[in-house]
């Protein structure tokens, strides 16, 4: 309870009169601040069951990658090459010529799984890659489809996986967000990391890898100091906490006390944890931070790494521009340059440090693309979200595992995974049953995978 005899002045020197729990750094002992009343939404808390992984760590590829290009090798394109064949899904009728594949496969790893000739860094691992070749989705627009990739709707806003990760766990490291995205994709906007109807503490914290420009906006403070900041946050909160006690419950109003503590306890730890300046150089060389083709995604896979050992829960990273209608074989090789010996490089790193076998690294788009050629010309592919290709590593799941496959059309046929499916998955490596991780709102009880989702019980360890 607020202590009456608590001036304003009082209140701007100190805030703990009335509370007992704000200290200068930020929020006191948790067993203080339950003890007055607040509720701290970010404080670790115990999953469902034995979790397998601690994160995860999101390679969000927007554009739909060319999964007949990557990491599903099917000789039957080769064999159908040029042929006009039709397929139907849900009464639509579609047709055009089989477009082969454009990159040589190969066997890699003990494992034997097939990979494309443009990803050799990351052949190098492919008895830790879970292949995922027969994943599907709803639609085959960009906006939709990746805000579904997201969110698990295309119709509501709904809160991202990345919050509900925050809502069901809580997060580590009380000084850093639990919840980042980084270059986040240019559809969907804030709604591939917010929070929706979940108070905003949830939400993701993007952060943009652009040259000479603070990686957070407003992460300094230019005009007063930390002490002078610590005292104007404190009286607003003090007020803040004098309307939830009028309020008894207000979940929006927590949130929004426990961002401002967040967002003052960002401005040291946020710059620690972005600062690559301490690096070895062997590390800036194995995550191609001298190359102005692996660069930009090398530097984001190293801050991966970097949050990822300082206890951030959930973790995006991306790289846009895998909508290739045509010259698919320079632009797929491209990208696949662009981000090969950088994951590679993330795959050994967390490797090293112990920290591979509890992150789970997911890799994919949208969706993916078609066997088909581009209208009638052979240097693109058709969106195509009846079959495409995601993978994991780490966190539990077997790696050197090829799952699922798709036919001759781009539709899959075995092993079918739907995009609800991966999200059920995910959250079960976390240790969440996603049919029990709900959150009340308008008088309904809302998940992730709304009615659907099944976990892929056949990929994991």
């Amino acid at each position: 309870m607020t202590d009456p005899r608590c001036t304003r002045r009082t209140l701007l020197k100190n805030a703990a009169c009335g509370f007992g729990y704000l200290a200068w750094a930020g929020l006191a002992s948790e067993q203080a601040a339950l003890a007055n009343g607040f509720r701290n939404p970010l404080l670790p808390k115990k999953p469902h069951f034995e979790a397998k992984a601690k994160r995860v760590i999101l390679m969000f590829m927007q554009g739909g990658p060319s999964q007949h290009d990557t990491f599903e090798y099917n000789p039957e394109l080769d064999k159908a090459a040029g042929r006009e064949i039709g397929s139907e899904l849900n009464g639509v009728q579609t047709s055009g010529k089989i477009l082969p594949a454009q990159f040589k496969f190969q066997r890699h790893g003990q494992s034997g799984i097939y990979i494309s000739e443009i990803f050799p860094e990351l052949a190098k691992h492919a008895d830790d890659l879970c292949l995922l070749n027969g994943m599907h989705t709803d639609t085959p627009a960009h906006p939709q489809a990746t805000v579904f990739a997201h969110t698990g709707s295309i119709t509501f806003v709904r809160p991202s996986i990345g919050a509900w990760a925050l809502y069901g766990l809580g997060t580590e490291n009380q000084d850093l967000p639990g919840f980042v995205t980084i270059n986040p994709p240019v559809f969907g906007g804030a709604q591939l990391y917010g929070s929706a109807f979940m108070p905003a503490t949830y939400q993701g914290t993007r952060i943009n890898i652009k040259k000479d420009q603070d990686p957070i906006e407003n992460i300094r403070n230019a005009r007063i100091s930390s002490r002078e900041q610590r005292e104007q946050i404190d009286f607003i909160q003090s007020m803040n906490r004098n309307m939830l006690e009028r309020a008894e419950v207000d979940r929006q109003l927590e949130g929004i006390i426990q961002s401002y503590e967040l967002a003052f306890r960002m401005q040291n730890a946020v710059p620690q944890v972005m600062d690559i300046s301490r690096e070895s150089e062997k590390t800036r060389q194995m995550y191609g931070l001298d190359d102005d083709a692996t660069k930009n995604f090398g530097t984001q896979c190293l801050l991966a790494r970097r949050m990822a050992e300082a206890g951030v829960r959930f973790i995006e990273i991306g790289h846009r521009g895998w909508d290739q209608h045509a010259k698919i074989r320079e632009r797929l090789r491209k990208n696949a340059t662009a981000v090969d010996r950088p994951i590679a490089a993330l795959i050994t790193d967390l490797k090293q440090r112990g920290l591979l076998d509890e992150t789970l690294l997911v890799w994919g788009g949208e969706f993916g693309r078609s066997s088909y050629e581009q209208n009638d010309k052979s240097d693109g592919r058709r969106h195509n979200h009846r079959g495409y290709t995601m993978w994991m590593a780490g966190g539990g799941v077997k790696g050197g595992l090829q799952h699922g496959a798709c036919d001759v059309t781009g539709a899959a046929v075995e092993g079918r995974v739907h995009l609800h499916d991966l999200h059920a998955t995910i959250l079960h490596q976390f240790g969440l049953d996603h049919t029990k991780l709900t959150y009340r709102y308008a008088g309904r009880d809302f998940r992730l995978t709304d009615v659907h989702g099944k976990v892929a019980t056949d990929i994991l360890a």
